[in-house]
């Protein structure tokens, strides 16, 4: 059985359709996203699930309880990260994981978290003195104090740096490896297309795709492109000729070649055959930006 199952949740403010009939469903131990831009309905819909928000109609099932009329148990049982959650400026970490704690009747080990997410040494840091790579880490922490079946992340990487970004990736993959179910919410393509088993792409409050990230790409484009920069002049002729090319460009000093099938043997084998050099070779295959544009008319919203 599903561990989070949404049906038909519809959610309106004023004349504001915010989740319009979005239906999903989580298996246990996936990491499972909720992509869309920003304003799409995600933290609505992330907000019926958790018991936040009620919807107008529609149901939601998580752990087979009902967030509204068991939302006391599911405290116990999910562990949530919502976007833009903060703490008081003075609280330790040591203190806030402490306090958490208290709140379960299961706590993990909170001294262990704190090694595991390489916060030992900020134990007696106040919150305000926390960089932002910090405040996320303590944030995940705090979700999974509770020892819980779901973590609900939400925006959990916005306005990082790229390197805390890739570090908060590996936490939350080491969150899985721990037999915790994910629901992880972003804007990020990268993010999405590195940690998620499955996506639900939802745009202006309805999903308009759910599929792997590779479903999603391989849905809208099976072209693959090849660039690089010839040592010597290239007549364009070379490559339309060749059946695995549908197009060439220039940008520069540089020649974008598009295709289907084995683009990259066909490409060097002209170049060889001609004795050029292709310099700065590279080959870029379709990729979850592609299959966005694709499904929404929109340009990465990251």
């Amino acid at each position: 059985m599903p561990v989070i199952e949404v049906c038909n949740v519809h959610k309106r403010y004023g004349e504001t359709v915010a989740v319009d009939d979005v239906s999903f469903t989580v298996e246990a131990g996936e990491i499972f996203g909720i992509l869309g831009p920003n304003g799409a309905g995600k933290t609505t819909t992330v907000e019926c699930i958790d018991g936040l928000r009620t919807p107008d109609r529609g149901t939601v099932r998580v752990l087979g309880l009902d967030p509204q009329r068991d939302r006391a148990e599911l405290r116990q049982r999910v562990g949530v990260q919502l976007q833009d959650s903060q703490l008081p400026e003075k609280i330790k970490v040591a203190e806030a994981l402490d306090l958490y704690s208290s709140f379960y009747r299961t706590p993990a080990d909170w001294r262990a978290l704190l090694a595991d997410l390489r916060l030992t040494e900020k134990q007696d840091t106040t919150f305000r003195k926390l960089s932002g790579g910090q405040k996320q880490r303590l944030s995940i922490a705090l979700a999974l104090v509770g020892s819980p079946q779901i973590a609900i992340l939400d925006e959990l990487t916005t306005g990082l740096d790229p390197q805390a970004r890739r570090d908060t990736w590996q936490l939350i993959e080491q969150i899985r490896d721990r037999g915790v179910t994910v629901l992880l919410v972003t804007h990020f393509m990268a993010e999405a297309e590195r940690l998620c088993d499955r996506v639900a792409l939802i745009d202006s409050g309805r999903v308009v795709a759910l599929d792997t990230p590779a479903g999603l790409v391989s849905r809208t484009s099976s072209e693959q492109r090849v660039r690089f920069r010839p040592s010597a002049p290239l007549p364009d002729h070379l490559l339309t000729d060749l059946p695995e090319v549908s197009g060439v460009a220039h940008r520069g000093a540089q020649v974008l070649v598009t295709g289907t099938g084995n683009l990259l043997a066909a490409v060097t084998a002209v170049l060889a055959r001609h004795q050029i050099v292709a310099a700065d070779l590279r080959v870029e295959q379709a990729s979850l930006d592609d299959a966005f544009v694709a499904l929404t008319g929109r340009i990465d919203p990251s």
